[in-house]
């Protein structure tokens, strides 16, 4: 009967530790470049997005980010987890245009996003968006949280990390520098300034407050069922402890009259 019961109880421990690191809140590090911590709402066992915070990080995203880079896997109608209701997100999506059809007449047709509809890419295709960027392709951000060493951290960092470059160093036309990017030299100009936009909720809109904002949306976008993961494992963890010690008093129960 040992065994069984140091099998759940390691299990447990697994899945503790595993909830409280996570995907978004583990250690960073963006290729050769050493990303310092962050600490983040949605970190830990028991974190979580602030709804506030996220919709700043829209306003970012629509204003900044947009036109270079697609959201391709989020569509209009999940921004209501931002605290949107159906109404809102009609009008969010009514800014866009979505390619549909054929029509009547076999041809294809824009019209206004519903909140049915994914976000639409700037650019028709890859080629496009490069020759727009100067041979560089723009990423798509639905998942680019997850997708980059550092995640989250990384994000922010590189969004602010933009400097003068080391005096021996000379930046091609076209590239930038920037602390946080692999290799330093890196083709999108800085796109976070001083009043380059007005938050609706009066929030000074500082480059590092947009930052942390974009990249809190962007944390969402690539996992949108952080939250509701974390509240299903804490479910389990419990579970599994409280079965450890049933399992437990079985045990002493059933060898309690074999002589040791």
């Amino acid at each position: 009967m040992r065994k069984p019961v140091a099998t759940f109880a390691l299990a447990a421990a697994l899945a503790l530790g595993g909830l409280a690191a996570g995907p978004l809140g583990s250690a960073r590090a963006a290729g050769e470049v050493s990303v310092p911590s962050r600490d983040w709402s949605f970190d830990g066992l028991f974190g979580a997005f602030d709804p506030a915070a996220m919709q700043r990080g829209l306003q970012v995203y629509k204003d900044v980010c947009a036109s270079c880079h697609g959201l391709r896997f989020v569509a209009f109608r999940n921004l209501q987890a931002l605290g949107y209701d159906a109404d809102q997100v009609a009008a969010i999506a009514a800014d866009f245009e979505v390619e549909d059809g054929p029509d009547g007449e076999g041809e294809m047709f824009m019209r206004p996003a519903v909140g049915s509809d994914t976000w639409p890419s700037p650019f028709p295709n890859e080629q496009a968006a490069r020759v727009a960027n100067g041979g560089a392709y723009p990423p798509d951000l639905s998942l680019i949280v997850e997708a980059r060493g550092g995640g989250a951290d990384y994000l922010h960092h590189l969004l602010i990390g933009y400097t003068d470059p080391p005096a021996d160093l000379e930046v091609p036309p076209g590239q930038y520098y920037n602390d946080y990017f692999p290799g330093n030299l890196i083709a999108m100009p800085p796109p976070l300034m001083e009043g380059i936009i007005e938050y609706a909720d009066g929030t000074p809109a500082t480059p590092e407050q947009m930052a942390a904002d974009v990249t809190t949306f962007l944390a969402w976008a690539a996992e949108p069922q952080l939250v509701e993961r974390k509240r299903m494992g804490i479910k389990v963890i419990l579970f599994l402890l409280v079965l450890t010690g049933l399992l437990y008093a079985v045990k002493r129960k059933v060898w309690s009259d074999v002589p040791h």
